[in-house]
């Protein structure tokens, strides 16, 4: 029992230090903070605890998990689009392929979906698993498990299905322009 909350007490301490670093979510907290006299890590766990229970009955659920799971990861990989470091480009690379991937799951398995309770609340801590920096973040385990295995197994057959797409485009392309243009020749003759 006491190495849980020893857990708790480094958590408590990790999101505290967090919420004390200078940014514009920070700053609407220090203003909170100052008029109403709650500590800042309790506002921060009351809007954890808040979204949570939302998630569960609140309407428009869909719409705030699929939100939170693309605000964040947006911005940050247009910051990491915007500096110098590779490493923030290939994790945030990561985690749109593998949000990619369950966005195509989830979509053929959607009927099944709507039974499961909590599902938007256990998505939304999936997609937080995904996307938290440390090093048990979710996205580099799903794709070096079962993503990229996957795809280096299938990549020849599948960059010659590509191309073969990308061919058959060109040529219907080509055929569609030649057709429009036929038919805008004829209709100036009549």
């Amino acid at each position: 029992m006491a190495n849980v909350s020893q857990n708790v007490e480094t958590w408590k301490g990790k999101l505290d230090k967090l919420l004390h670093e200078k940014n514009a979510f920070t700053d609407i907290l220090t203003t909170i903070e100052s008029k109403t006299g709650v500590k800042r890590l309790y506002l921060a766990i009351g809007l954890i605890a808040f979204v949570g229970v939302y998630l569960v009955v609140g309407y428009g659920a869909a719409f705030l998990c699929n939100f939170l799971g693309f605000l964040y990861p947006a911005y940050a990989s247009v910051k990491a689009i915007e500096s110098k470091e590779k490493d923030d480009d290939t994790k945030w690379l990561t985690y749109w392929v593998v949000y990619s991937a369950f966005s195509l799951v989830e979509f053929f398995a959607d009927i099944f979906l709507f039974w499961i309770p909590f599902y938007w609340l256990l998505k939304c801590i999936f997609l937080t698993w995904c996307m938290v920096p440390s090093s048990f973040n979710g996205s580099v385990t799903i794709y070096t498990r079962f993503i990229r295995p996957y795809v280096l197994r299938y990549q020849g057959e599948m960059d010659s299905a590509l191309d073969t797409l990308k061919d058959t485009a060109e040529k219907l392309a080509k055929e569609g322009t030649k057709v429009a243009t036929q038919a805008y020749v004829d209709s100036k003759l009549d």
